[in-house]
This record gives structure tokens, C-alpha cells and sequence, in this order.
């Protein structure tokens, strides 16, 4: 290792205190070049671009197995989990996940669902003064990907399973009590579903059909059952990052709040509309700063050495807001997703690039479009107020969302 890139100061701190900026701001002022930096006093790379998108992909390039630090899994991902593997482990644990968020009927059985529990919950709101739709969107959601993958909701009819699944979201980039919660969230959920692993196994026919059967009697690439632990992880990567799509939600309310013209078109645009808000959704809001992996060997890029072992950072935000990519970036318009596209492998990435089935995107993307093209024109069709609150979304804080959870006042449907 160079003696430059010894001495180089880590950027840990400023990166947690900067948030969404600190990588944007660096890479302005490279002037578009790779960012040498450190980070958890390791060096680290930067990249920027399109084409960097299908170089961090490559597994002959970077590997994520080693990239993700201690406090990662043990909030977002959790030991043993798909993300930490690569090659031929990685491809066969992929496998699992494709055949289950993939297949369109399932997909959309999923959404019908959610559409079920929104309307049952809309008519239970109607009732109270008033809402915060973060909270209340992730309980909806839970409920719905927990029937859908056979799973029990849980203490207080899935409440309590959706505030563990939002906590391991919300704590995995912190220090402090948020990260603590989302570790003690993990664990409690991890227990409960390691019995659950342990009873279908023993029944055989229970859940038969569902995700967590299908976890359950998962076989890895040496022909071998899960340990109950490592199932119970894949498990939670089903319906944990499904329960996300609250934060996509509270970001489409803003979006229809600070743009009225939306709620309009949503209303009466079709379902066509609704994806393409959706993906706008995804690309003008914050949700994943940058994503991580490390060089396997000696690389090059753009002209610059990467040597083995370095860490190389995709900045994701800054992608999704670079005028060379996206006309007026910081304009929300939909109609650019007119027609589907450009939605690429590699340009709109906010649940990673490249390929699903082979490299690390996330298979759970169908369903969190779909789950937004289903809810998304429901909630433009809800008769509500929005009371005096705060609507800042801060960028220093990962991940963010409007700091009062965006809150409703839903009006009784009219008489007649």
C-alpha cells in the first residue's frame, strides 16, 4: 500500500455527519475524477458515472461479501444473509429470491394484498383526528407481506412486527439509541421466525406454497438445509425491505403535497402513471446514499489504480441527480418515465444495477413497484388534510424521511 493512501484522513466521521452530501460534494469537487479517501480506516474509491455502475457490478471486479461492515448485518442484513456471499453461494441463494419476488402472479398477489389492508385501514383512520402515514403505511405493508409469505403477523396485529422491521431500516446507518434498537429489533425477530423455520420443517405441509416454506426447505450449493438461523435471516430479506416501501410511500405523499398537479394525474392517469411516479419517487428522493464492495485484485479505472483489497463506493445519489443522466435532476417529473424508460440496468439504480439474477440488485424491486403502483393512486384518491407540521427532509440523516412522518387528517367519505 502507498504511503499517500496510508496518510490519507478517514472520512468515517464526516460522511456520518454530512449524510447524502458528503459523496456528492466530494465528487463535484474532483471534477468527475475517482475519490481517494478512508473510510472505517480502510482506502476507499469512489466512483461516479454510468459506466461505473456495470464495473462495481462485476464480480470479477468488486466482491461484497467482505464489504459490509459488522454493524450492517447486524441491523440491516444479518449474519449469513444473501448480500455477504458472492459466486457460485451467491448465485444459488439468489435463485431462492428470484423464484419467489420475480414471478408476476406472485407479485401481484402480493400487491392485491396491500390494497386489501389499505383499504381496511383507511376506513379505521376515517375515525381518528388524525395520522402519520410513515407509521401507518409500514403497519399496512407488514400486514399484507406477512400474510403473503405465510408468515404470523405478530404481537398486536402486526404492529409490533412492522415497528421491528422499520427499526433495522432506521438504525442501520447510525450509532447510538436508533442502531441499538434496530440490533435488539433484529434479534427478537430473528428468535421468533427460527422457531417458525423449525415448525414447518417438522410439519412438512405448513405454509406449503408460502415464502417461508420455501425458505424453510431451501437447499444451498452443497445440497444442504439452512441452519434455523440463516433461514430466519433470508426470511426477514423478504419482508423487511418490503416494509421499506413505507419510507417510498411518505415520499409520494410529499410529492403529491408540494406538487398538487401529481395527485391530479394520479388520480385519473392509470396505472401506466402510477409506475412511472413511482420510479420517479425512487430516483428524486434519498434513500441509499452509495453502496460498497471490495477490489478482488489489482483494477483499473478510467485510468486510475484501484489495488486489491481497497474499497470501492458506488455513489448512488449523486447518479440520481447528475444533470449528464438526468435532465433537470432536481425537477420531479414523472412523464420521464413515460413509456418505460429509461428505466436501464444501470441508470436508475436505487435498489443497485446490473443484472437480478446473477449480481447483487435487489430481487425485491418488482415489489416495490408494484406495491407503489398500487398504493400510490389510493392515496391520491384519499380525502385528507395535511396540519401544520414539518415537511423538511433532512439530508444529513440516513435513511430519511419528512421529520414528522408526514401527518393526515383523513375526512369521512361523503354522505350519498
Amino acid at each position: 500500500m502507498e504511503l499517500r493512501e496510508i496518510l490519507r484522513p478517514d472520512a468515517t466521521l464526516p460522511a456520518l455527519l454530512e449524510g447524502y452530501a458528503w459523496l456528492p460534494d466530494l465528487m463535484r469537487r474532483s471534477g468527475g475524477a475517482p475519490v481517494r479517501t478512508r473510510l472505517m480506516g480502510r482506502p476507499a474509491v469512489a466512483l461516479h458515472g454510468l459506466d461505473a455502475v456495470p464495473f462495481f457490478y462485476d464480480e470479477q471486479h468488486v466482491a461484497r461479501r467482505s464489504a459490509l461492515p459488522g454493524p450492517v448485518l447486524d441491523t440491516l442484513f444479518g449474519r449469513g444473509a444473501v448480500h455477504t456471499l458472492d459466486g457460485p453461494a451467491h448465485r444459488a441463494r439468489k435463485a431462492l429470491f428470484v423464484s419467489l419476488l420475480k414471478d408476476a402472479t406472485s407479485v401481484d398477489a402480493l400487491a392485491g394484498e396491500a390494497v386489501k389492508e389499505w383499504d381496511a385501514a383507511t376506513a379505521e383512520w376515517a375515525h381518528r383526528p388524525r395520522i402519520e402515514l410513515f407509521t401507518e403505511a409500514s403497519v399496512v405493508i407488514t400486514r399484507a407481506v406477512c400474510d403473503w409469505a405465510g408468515v404470523p403477523r405478530g404481537e398486536d396485529d402486526g404492529r409490533a412486527t412492522a415497528r421491528d422491521l422499520v427499526a433495522m431500516v432506521d438504525g442501520f446507518a447510525t450509532a447510538g439509541p436508533r442502531h441499538w434498537r434496530a440490533r435488539k429489533a433484529r434479534t427478537r425477530q430473528e428468535e421468533r421466525l427460527s422457531g417458525l423455520i423449525e415448525e414447518v420443517r417438522r410439519s412438512g405441509t405448513e405454509h406449503s406454497g408460502s415464502a417461508l416454506h420455501a425458505v424453510a426447505l431451501h437447499r444451498d450449493d452443497a445440497d444442504e438445509l439452512l441452519d434455523p438461523h440463516t433461514a430466519a435471516v433470508e426470511v426477514l430479506n423478504i419482508i423487511r425491505p418490503t416494509a421499506a416501501v413505507a419510507w417510498f410511500m411518505t415520499f409520494a405523499a410529499h410529492a403529491m403535497h408540494r406538487w398538487p398537479r401529481q395527485r391530479e394525474l394520479l388520480r385519473d392517469g392509470g396505472p401506466e402513471y402510477a409506475e412511472a411516479f413511482a420510479h420517479e419517487v425512487r430516483r428524486f428522493y434519498p434513500f441509499a446514499p452509495f453502496l460498497g464492495g471490495v477490489a478482488v485484485r489489482d483494477l483499473e479505472w478510467r485510468g486510475e489504480r484501484i489495488a486489491e483489497g481497497t474499497l470501492v463506493l458506488l455513489d448512488v445519489f449523486g447518479h440520481h441527480h447528475d444533470p449528464a443522466l438526468w435532465p433537470d435532476p432536481y425537477v420531479f417529473e414523472p412523464a420521464r418515465f413515460a413509456d418505460g424508460g429509461p428505466v436501464g440496468a444501470d441508470l436508475l439504480i436505487p435498489q443497485g444495477g446490473g443484472d437480478t439474477a446473477t449480481g447483487h440488485r435487489c430481487p425485491g424491486e418488482d415489489v416495490t413497484v408494484a406495491l407503489l403502483k398500487a398504493l400510490v393512486p389510493q392515496l391520491a384518491r384519499l380525502e385528507h388534510g395535511v396540519p401544520p407540521q414539518d415537511l423538511s427532509i433532512p439530508l444529513r440523516r440516513i435513511p430519511t424521511r419528512p421529520v414528522d412522518g408526514f401527518l393526515l387528517a383523513p375526512r369521512p367519505p361523503a354522505a350519498g
